[in-house]
């Protein structure tokens, strides 16, 4: 009887490795198989820009009202890119200029004529307004963002739809993006915009898009208003590193390893590096970033801060980068020294505000006007924008709640 149990154990042992190693196995060649995927440009693209989700779904772009603006408050118009594409894209009015307009007619207001929208340009701010991966112009964390900043920053919205999204023409990828922002750009600049009453808000991919215009805008002279960045990310390469999927980081074991690092670099089509632009915007940059973001953690917006920050404080010493190579004293004692002296500068040139049901502001003068950080505790990933604390900050930075 004993012989026979103890027999048995072994068994069953045998089994339960069998049974791991089958399902290690598989769960390998699955991974695989997803990374493999994700290396093909037209899967990496849709994974990127998710741009087949029109939601909501079945929409209709000239019926801005059946999503909740008012009835004549926007334009419903095309725009057209250098290299041929097509942009559907809506002008909303700023809501006191639309209030002016509805006061004044008895009838209910027909859609806003190109007149109108010159009127518009000339008497109030406008943000060009560039959204993040999926849905449409349309969806409804977006439309709350309009009417709330038309209504409470008193200024006009032009929201364009990137090739690939809505009803644009198309396939989405960095240069096209670039394009179709510089195609807004010239829209606004078309009907009588003047480029200091533009302010330039980018959301999520939207960030990456903004600092691809802004870069450019400062290559021709041009200085907008400013440029807002909400829930930013520095590369889109930073991001998937710590990319997850209802928290399991599907890329991790491949950053565990230098030749995973590299394959990654190498298998990434799209960029979207801000973290390299955002010093060469040459204007007043807002960034704000809820902590409980779980799409694009917040440590991205202190990392750009931190980059815009450097160039005013004193140089630090670096440590050997070699993993095991030799540290003396002296070096790190050099090194010790460094970060104190750019502790001291940091807090002396950053004034930082503790605002205790919102977060915290830190802001500074830099070369090209203000730089100011809002770390909010509440907004998530698409609401962080929404928040009237974050929208107050923004209006004042921008001086935007005035007739111009």
């Amino acid at each position: 009887m004993s012989s026979s149990s103890s027999s048995i154990e072994p068994r069953r042992h045998e089994g339960l490795l069998t049974r791991v190693h089958r399902f290690a196995f598989y769960a390998g060649v699955v991974y695989a198989v997803v990374i493999a995927l994700l290396a093909v440009p037209f899967v990496q693209r849709h994974v990127a820009y998710q741009h087949a989700i029109k939601a909501p779904w079945g929409v209709k772009f000239d019926v801005p009202e059946k999503y909740g603006l008012a009835p004549g408050k926007t334009l419903n118009t095309k725009l057209y890119t250098s290299d041929n594409e097509t942009l559907g894209a809506w002008f909303i009015l700023s809501d006191p200029f639309y209030q002016t307009l509805r006061d004044a007619s008895p009838a209910p207001l027909a859609q806003p004529s190109n007149d109108t929208v010159q009127q518009a340009l000339r008497t109030h701010p406008t943000v060009l307004f560039l959204h993040g991966a999926a849905a449409t112009r349309a969806a409804v964390w977006r439309m709350q963002f309009y009417s709330t900043v038309t209504a409470r920053l008193h200024t006009n919205v032009f929201a364009v739809d990137y090739r690939g999204f809505g009803d644009s023409t198309g396939t989405p990828s960095e240069s096209g993006l670039s394009e179709d922002a510089y195609a807004a750009w010239n829209w606004l600049m078309s009907q009588g915009a003047q480029p200091e009453n533009v302010l330039i808000v980018g959301h999520s991919l939207g960030t990456g898009v903004s600092s691809l215009l802004a870069t450019r805008l400062a290559k021709e002279g041009i200085k907008p208003r400013g440029i807002a960045l909400l829930a930013p990310f520095t590369s889109l390469a930073t991001l998937l590193e710590t990319y997850d999927i209802r928290g399991i980081p599907i890329l991790q074991p491949l950053q565990s390893f230098a030749f995973g690092r590299k394959l990654l670099k190498r298998l990434l089509y799209h960029e979207f590096d801000t973290l390299s632009r955002v010093k060469d915007f040459h204007v007043p940059t807002f960034i704000a970033h809820a902590t409980d973001d779980v799409e694009i953690p917040h440590a991205h917006s202190r990392t750009l801060l931190d980059n815009l920050l450097d160039p005013f404080l004193p140089p630090s010493v670096l440590l050997p980068s070699a993993p095991g190579a030799p540290l003396s004293k002296e070096a790190h004692a050099a090194f010790i020294e460094s970060q104190a002296k750019r502790k001291e500068a940091r807090n002396a040139l950053v004034k930082k505000i503790d605002i205790p049901t919102l977060g915290t502001v830190e802001e500074f003068e830099g070369s090209f006007g203000r730089v100011v950080y809002l770390e909010s505790m509440w907004g998530t990933h698409n609401k962080v924008g929404l928040q009237e604390g974050v929208q107050d900050v923004m209006a004042t930075m921008f001086d935007l709640r005035r007739e111009l």
